[in-house]
């Protein structure tokens, strides 16, 4: 769904931002406006305070603390004022949409809240708490908004001249480094490594699966030694130095790692190559649909903005709110 989408990326974010200080809070420490008791949201003097006020609805410090914990889990203790401040925006963003989709009647169906409720009853399996009541509130009013959103982008379309334009300007995001294939034989002991690696002189490469099925320690002897295809920094660096520089089928020597001793194998390089059209269209696909979407939505909250009835009470709230300038 495009709004789960939508808050993942806006959370990937937010969680960057207020996990980067955690480690300074929790050593007790503070700077000017962002001590300990600017962060907590749980301050009884301001819970009832109105934070946000859409047409007729009022919203609480109560209702955000409910937001921040629902939708950020247990990091929540650990948010920044940053953070906090980027997901007071959300909230915001979000009661605003709620409002547009209750005036379309946007609802859920009978067979979209039984989803709702096996979807989180599976999540818990069984083991956990039953949710509050609140809790499913919130849940089921992040769906009505989901939906609308869903139908408010559904008719965006793609077409292939745009996804063609797309891959001729940026074909350097297509370039595949080089791989290579490699086979190991491992051992545990450095003398049985060196006693192989000797008979694997002028070797043939069925000899070399021949040991590596009969001999080798490693999960993938079964498959004549065959690790997989590596590009530059997917295997351990103390074993690429010595992989990387080998020519086709040449045999290394003993190679000691903490994994035990190796003798490895470059089956096949695979050159750096142009990923073609083909196959990076998909991608370029859902990459333009998703800025399209994302787009709509921008657009679409500044006209709901300008339009309703709405005031963020950020003065109000049990931290000092930071606007957004980017």
């Amino acid at each position: 769904m495009y709004y789960n989408t939508l808050i993942m990326k806006k959370m990937s974010a937010v969680l960057a931002a207020a996990f980067g200080l955690a480690a300074f809070f929790a050593c007790g420490k503070s700077s000017p406006g962002n001590s300990g008791a600017a962060l907590s949201l749980a301050d009884p003097k301001k819970k009832a305070l109105v934070v946000l006020t859409v047409d007729t609805m009022s919203y609480t410090n109560e209702d955000f603390s409910k937001y921040v914990r629902t939708t950020v889990g247990e990091g929540a203790a650990a948010l920044t004022v940053p953070a906090l401040s980027r997901l007071f925006d959300d909230f915001v963003d979000e009661k605003i949409l709620l409002r547009q989709a209750q005036s379309k009647a946007v609802s859920l169906t009978e067979e979209e809240r039984r989803q709702f409720v096996e979807k989180r009853e599976g999540s818990a399996g069984g083991n956990s708490a039953p949710s509050k009541p609140d809790t499913d509130t919130f849940l089921v009013e992040r769906l009505v908004v989901e939906k609308y959103l869903t139908q408010l982008v559904k008719d965006l379309k793609v077409d292939d001249r745009e996804v063609a334009a797309y891959y001729a300007e940026h074909k350097s995001e297509y370039l595949q480094p080089e791989k290579l294939q490699v086979s190991q034989i491992l051992f545990a002991s450095q003398g049985a490594a060196t006693e192989v690696r000797e008979r694997l002189n002028n070797a043939s490469e069925d000899d070399f699966r021949l040991i590596a099925r009969t001999r080798s320690a490693g999960p993938e002897a079964e498959r004549g030694g065959v690790m997989g295809v590596f590009s530059a920094g997917q295997l351990p660096p103390e074993l690429e130095k010595f992989i990387f520089p080998m020519k086709e089928g040449e045999i290394s020597r003993v190679v000691e790692s903490p994994y035990g001793y190796h003798i490895f194998r470059l089956d096949k390089k695979l050159e750096a190559r142009l990923m073609s059209f083909d196959d990076a269209a998909p991608s370029i696909r859902a990459r333009l649909a998703d800025r399209k979407s994302k787009d709509a939505v921008t657009a679409h909250l500044d006209t709901l903005k300008a339009g309703l009835d709405w005031k963020a009470r950020t003065e109000n709230l049990p931290f000092a709110y930071q606007r957004n300038e980017t």
